[in-house]
């Protein structure tokens, strides 16, 4: 009788096990869009690197099934390396399919670089784009040292080897030396906005100061395309690719990290405070060279 019971009672689990699988089947189904396929890469926060960013351009490029891709950035910028890295990465898979951008609250300087590369680029009324230009903060903590007893030294191979040291105050010809460099970068920045945005170098370079526009004095000032959201940029995708009924908005798929987690919900954070207001747009690179 009792190994009748137990064997009832385990029936009654498999059932509800089996029920309960079988229904979420059937409701992640229905929830689920059969229609054509646009891919979605996401850019979020401060760009520290380009590895999960140009998987996805990847795999959209060589999935035959994705029509189209829609580049979603809400990020102020960050390092010069991964920006550029994405940027290219967006101009090849544009030789092959058709390439949207949708900005959201904040899409400036490196986040704005990547953007250029898309052939249609979406912004909100008040997004907040531009700040076309390069940056190199350091700070320097020489006398700090000499207050409290420490004394500071180096050895170097090469003359500009320690250039930008905390530990003194950089030399005239070193200041010189990494503004060039600056200059360098910036003017590969704005070559490749002329390009995107079929400029003149020569009206490039008049926007490319740094300052910062909304969405709608960047449409005036033909830095991006259209005022529209998200969705306006997915339903343009659709006209454009002759797409009936509801399209599948395929995103990137990584495994779950807490770490990446932790630090990308920081980022996202301290851009929202520091990127939400123009009196707030400030930011803070340390000692690395980043788009800003």
């Amino acid at each position: 009788m009792a190994r009748s019971k137990i064997t009832i009672a385990i029936i009654v689990i498999l059932l509800i096990v089996i029920f309960s699988f079988i229904t979420s089947l059937i409701l992640s189904m229905a929830g689920k869009s059969f229609g054509e396929k646009i891919g979605i890469v996401e850019i979020e926060g401060v760009i520290v690197q380009s590895k999960d960013a140009m998987e996805d351009i990847i795999r959209f490029k060589e999935n035959e099934a994705i029509r189209g891709v829609i580049v979603r950035i809400n990020s102020p910028g960050g390092s010069v390396g991964p920006t550029q890295e994405i940027y290219r990465e967006i101009k090849k898979l544009r030789e092959n399919k058709k390439v949207y951008v949708s900005m959201g609250s904040v899409c400036a300087s490196g986040g704005y670089y990547i953007a250029t590369a898309g052939e249609k680029i979406f912004a909100n009324p008040s997004t907040i784009t531009g700040s076309i230009g390069v940056i190199m903060e350091y700070a320097v903590i020489e006398d700090l040292l000499k207050k409290i007893g420490i004394q500071a030294g180096a050895l170097k191979s090469g003359e500009f080897k320690d250039t930008g040291s905390p530990l003194r105050q950089m030399k005239p010809e070193e200041k010189r030396y990494l503004q060039e460099v600056l200059n360098s970068i910036h003017e590969e920045f704005i070559k490749d906005v002329a390009e995107g945005r079929k400029m003149s170098l020569e009206e490039t370079s008049k926007l490319s100061d740094g300052r910062i526009y909304t969405g709608t004095q960047a449409k005036q000032l033909g830095l991006i395309d259209t005022i529209g959201n998200f969705y306006d940029a997915v339903d343009a995708m659709k006209k454009v690719l002759e797409i009936k009924g509801k399209p599948e908005l395929v995103y990137g798929k990584r495994p779950f990290s807490f770490l990446k987690w932790i630090t990308s919900s920081l980022s996202r954070e301290l851009a929202t405070y520091f990127f939400s207001e123009p009196f707030k747009y400030e930011y803070y690179p340390g000692s690395s060279i980043v788009h800003h």
